[in-house]
């Protein structure tokens, strides 16, 4: 079991009610025998801990006596392990690195580290890994060097959730052929963005690649930034045929991706923001039993588009949504990670300390750019990865983050990483 800790203190933001998040210091319960002690190093701010903020008890997650019991936020965390209760000492031990599946479904239990835990969330610098997160799984080994790479384990499973969720009709049965068409044509509506390029990283590199991947978006500087990050050159040399369309250049967009097809459309349509047009246009870009996933969640609930059910009786036209991906999608995403099929960090955009995570979480859906990223036992403003050439001019640490990452195609990286770890100020 190792060194056992008593009287371990957290510093953590948590939950007290609606629009209601404080970071504060507080002291933690020695661990039981069925619990773990973890040192979180790196959370990534999701949009989920936003409505979760917003909506405090309200919220299907967050438990109804936050305000006497808060729990703390954040779900895409990455760490090490501290110190082991007898229960689990032959599976885990200290020193390893960690990520969590939050979406444990423990006994058809809602609850989730990041949204109903006193002692378990992402934007903190120690936690309590409770029993059933290990009971369930989903406390999952992370080999890889980087931390951040295990905080976007999660996210990047939501990607790899909807490659698998696709589905296709069988000639002359009913049963479904999961996941998208193996050499098929595969179309990314709206994929320029940070999730989108997940989305792209993946199809040329998963195991079940298609023939063909279209990417539209309006936004010319993020086609070209998505196409130095993801060149066709390096899709090619996987077998794939990548290619970027900017719709807004074109009198009749459907008609030229259509040609890209030879007419025949794409097996397998993603739709990456919640626009009605978008969606569309997803549906009249279908080939025959073509499958149109829509991946991105609206925030209206009454979020609707048209939907042409002539195809969907005459051509076997179907669509599917996903929420989330499961823990096979997970330890899919850490492995691809790990042995470098996959890497995630054009998602990142900003990047900041645990001291930035209220104001970044109640404000997120203003802040453009990607993922934030937390390093959660420092103390640094949320600053733009585009923004330290900027800062940089007065300051030596963002003078240095930006010669980092401008060495590395202006993404985040081990090496800063690592910088951030070693020179930034402690929380």
């Amino acid at each position: 079991m190792g060194e056992r800790y008593e009287n371990m203190k957290t510093k953590a933001v948590r939950i007290y009610g609606t629009n209601d998040l404080r970071l504060e210091e507080f002291e933690l319960p020695a661990i039981k025998d069925d619990e773990i002690l973890a040192h979180v190093i790196s959370d990534s701010i999701c949009m989920s801990s936003h409505k979760a903020a917003i909506q405090g008890p309200n919220h299907k997650r967050v438990p109804d006596d936050v305000a006497e019991n808060p729990v703390i936020i954040g779900h895409e965390f990455c760490g090490e392990i501290v110190e082991v209760g007898a229960k689990w000492a032959d599976q885990f031990k200290p020193g390893d690195k960690f990520a969590i599946q939050p979406a444990m479904n423990y006994k058809g239990s809602l609850a989730a580290p990041g949204y109903s835990y006193q002692y378990i969330g992402g934007d903190a610098t120690y936690v309590i890994i409770p029993h059933e997160v290990m009971e369930t799984g989903c406390l999952l080994s992370y080999k890889g060097d980087a931390f951040f790479y295990g905080s976007l384990a999660e996210p990047m499973s939501c990607i790899v959730g909807g490659y698998h969720a696709n589905y296709h009709t069988t000639a002359g049965s009913y049963v479904h052929d999961m996941g998208i068409v193996e050499g098929g044509n595969c179309a990314i509506l709206a994929g320029a963005g940070p999730m989108g390029l997940g989305a792209i990283d993946y199809a040329i590199h998963c195991d079940r690649k298609p023939a063909l991947v279209v990417v539209t978006d309006l936004d010319t500087a993020r086609l070209a930034r998505a196409a130095q990050i993801l060149s066709p050159e390096e899709a090619a040399k996987n077998g794939v045929k990548l290619l970027y369309v900017n719709t807004s250049e074109y009198e009749d967009p459907d008609a030229y991706l259509m040609s890209l097809t030879d007419g025949k459309g794409y097996n397998d349509v993603f739709v990456y923001a919640p626009v009605k047009p978008v969606v569309e246009m997803g549906d009249r870009l279908l080939a025959r039993d073509g499958c149109l996933n829509f991946f991105a969640g609206p925030t209206k609930t009454d979020f609707s588009a048209m939907f042409n059910f002539y195809n969907v009786h005459y051509s076997a036209t179907h669509i599917c949504g996903t929420s989330g991906g499961n823990t096979a999608d997970m330890i899919e995403s850490i492995t691809m990670m790990e042995t470098g099929k996959l890497n995630p960090a054009a998602m990142i955009t900003h990047v900041g300390g645990l001291n930035s995570v209220i104001d970044t979480t109640m404000n997120l859906p203003k802040i453009p750019g990607g993922k934030k990223l937390v390093y959660t036992n420092k103390d640094m403003p949320m600053v733009a990865i585009a923004d330290f050439a900027e800062l940089g001019k007065t300051d030596k640490f963002y003078a240095d983050l930006d010669a980092i990452v401008s060495a590395n195609n202006g993404l985040w990286c081990l090496e800063a990483e690592k910088y951030v770890l070693e020179n930034a100020k402690n929380i």
